[in-house]
């Protein structure tokens, strides 16, 4: 026997008036209905919770560069963007402060980044560039080009980076040049050192 059915069995017992009777009967079936409704809604609103998976995707980033050697560059994924982390060689860093004729937003005023990286490097120590691996045209991912003679010669450096998606080109801190399709620098994301060979981004 239910709950419910107990709760009537004891209301006949003990002869209520019909009118107490009816009272009590819809105050039981109210608590029980309200209690179904709370049994049922728990897993619909559990289910609106974000996945492990999601939560990892969202949360921040922590990468070891100790091995990171001048020059190179890696990719790690961070919200589902590429996220770039380059050593810069000397050459490199020398080259993003000597000129900046041929870039549309020198100072990365128009750009998004910390305030820590708005500098020529566009970053917090001069040696490693982090940015999002992400064209600011139309979402492509440029690549690192060191010999490409004609962007050399353009940014006065020893590389940049070249989206062959529309032929955008970005300086070794992310600037972009004069006259291409995209409208910014390429993003910089949050983050900050943790160790002196540990970073982390988010």
């Amino acid at each position: 026997m239910n709950s419910l059915s107990a709760f009537i069995h004891e209301v006949d017992e003990h002869r209520v008036p019909d009118s107490t009777r009816r009272e009590l009967l819809l105050a039981a079936t109210g608590v029980m209905g309200a209690a179904g409704l709370v049994a049922a809604s728990v897993p619909f609103v559990a289910s609106l919770a974000p996945s492990e998976a999601a939560r990892a995707a969202g949360g921040p980033v922590d990468v070891d560069i100790a091995s990171l050697v001048p020059g190179e560059l890696r990719t790690v994924e961070w919200r589902g963007k590429p996220v770039w982390l380059m050593r810069r060689t000397e050459d490199m860093v020398r080259s993003l402060l000597a000129s900046d004729g041929n870039l549309a937003d020198p100072q990365s005023r128009r750009s998004i980044q910390p305030a820590s990286c708005v500098n020529a490097t566009r970053s917090e120590r001069p040696d490693l560039f982090v940015a999002v691996g992400v064209c600011t045209h139309l979402g492509c991912s440029p690549r690192l080009e060191t010999n490409n003679a004609a962007l050399n010669a353009e940014l006065r450096a020893p590389g940049g980076f070249f989206c062959p998606c529309h032929g955008s080109r970005f300086d070794l801190a992310g600037r972009v040049v004069k006259n291409v399709p995209a409208p910014t620098n390429l993003d910089i994301p949050d983050y900050r050192f943790t160790t002196a060979t540990g970073l982390r981004i988010g």
